[in-house]
């Protein structure tokens, strides 16, 4: 390992359902955490174009025109947007980890949740699709599939990814942890609603919404200690500009915003290997000073920590679920990387023919 890495997690708002205005938002982030000297560039959970946080709370008969427009502003793993973060990694020699809506060739309608990790060089290092929506992100995202499920080996040390819900699963976790994972990133959305009622008429109602920061700390905290690895919990954030789109056209659109303007928060937050916060930092843009910061939630901002990935090896010693920890003639996991498309065409060779200047196809019979 070459020594510590710089960690820049982006607590941001994408440009709400726009996908080149929310790249480019991205690369003002990158560049500016670059300019403060981030090994590591995060952004989270499907951060372009936006969250369908709309399927938690509006019927799904009022939203056709959001899907579609979702749809449309998704990109293609190898798209323009896709490239464009690809020079931007180059040109700052950062790594980038950024959650998107990924759309298909093969259909107009099936999207998956994934993200996209890139290297220093510009190279596209993985790209996983979240192997299950959870709850109301059924109505947008189709299941991925295990070919994801990688490190990332880098000269700081093995970093991996899952989204969101994903961090509730334990073999997902577990494959990550059998890769010597030591820098584990997980990507939440800013706001994940389960009741539409206020908190004093969901308590009448014999239960209250989700706590998604306590839920998303315990999770990631649980896969740190069980992992001996550092944690990175990044989570978009919620502008008005969403909240207007999202309540806008609704039959009960002043209801929808009052729900989305009181929902909690997503938290962007660092662990150590233990499970135990670290206080990370912000820096001013005027001044280059930092501030020790715990926490990001309300504000937009990038929380910045210095993390030695080599500090993962003391807790082996104690629980190695991998190794001395695990009773492998017992316990046998076996995952399925195999990239999955929904057909193969088993098309007949074709051969080419020299015609002068000319090549001419021809089939093999």
């Amino acid at each position: 390992m070459v020594g510590p890495i710089r960690v820049a997690a982006c607590h941001a708002a994408p440009v709400f359902l726009s996908a080149r205005a929310t790249t480019q938002k991205a690369i003002s982030f990158i560049k500016t955490a670059s300019r403060n000297s981030a090994n590591l560039v995060i952004f989270p959970e499907t951060y372009i174009p936006a969250f369908p946080v709309w399927s938690a709370i509006r019927a799904p008969t009022q939203n056709h025109a959001l899907f579609k427009r979702m749809a449309e502003q998704s990109v293609l793993a190898d798209g323009e947007e896709v490239q464009a973060l690809q020079s931007a990694a180059l040109e700052t020699k950062t790594y980038l980890s950024v959650g998107i809506s990924e759309r298909t060739r093969y259909s107009s309608g099936t999207l998956f949740n994934s993200n996209i990790f890139i290297g220093p060089d510009g190279r596209v290092l993985n790209l996983h699709r979240k192997l299950m929506p959870t709850f109301f992100e059924k109505l947008t995202w189709a299941p991925g599939d295990g070919h994801g499920l990688k490190v990332v080996e880098t000269p700081f040390g093995n970093i991996g990814n899952l989204i969101c819900g994903e961090n509730t699963n334990p073999l997902a976790r577990y494959s990550l942890i059998a890769q010597a994972e030591q820098l584990h990133i997980s990507t939440w959305p800013a706001a994940w609603p389960t009741r539409v009622a206020d908190s004093s008429s969901a308590q009448d109602a014999g239960g209250k919404n989700y706590d998604n920061v306590a839920a998303n700390r315990i999770r990631a905290a649980a896969h740190c200690f069980e992992a001996k690895a550092f944690g990175v919990l990044c989570s978009g954030h919620l502008d008005e500009q969403a909240i207007e789109t999202i309540a806008a056209g609704a039959s009960d659109a002043e209801h929808i915003t009052n729900i989305l303007r009181t929902s909690q928060r997503g938290a962007t937050m660092f662990l150590d290997p233990t499970g135990a916060s670290i206080p990370g930092f912000t820096v001013d843009d005027a001044t280059g000073g930092q501030k020790a910061v715990d926490f990001l939630q309300k504000e937009e901002g990038i929380l910045y920590a210095d993390l030695n990935l080599s500090d993962c090896v003391e807790g082996k010693q104690y629980h190695d679920v991998v190794g001395g920890y695990q009773r492998h003639e017992i316990f046998k996991l076996t995952v399925n990387r195999k990239r999955q498309v929904p057909i193969r065409f088993n098309d007949p060779p074709v051969l080419s023919v020299d015609k002068g200047a000319q090549d001419i196809d021809m089939p093999s019979f």
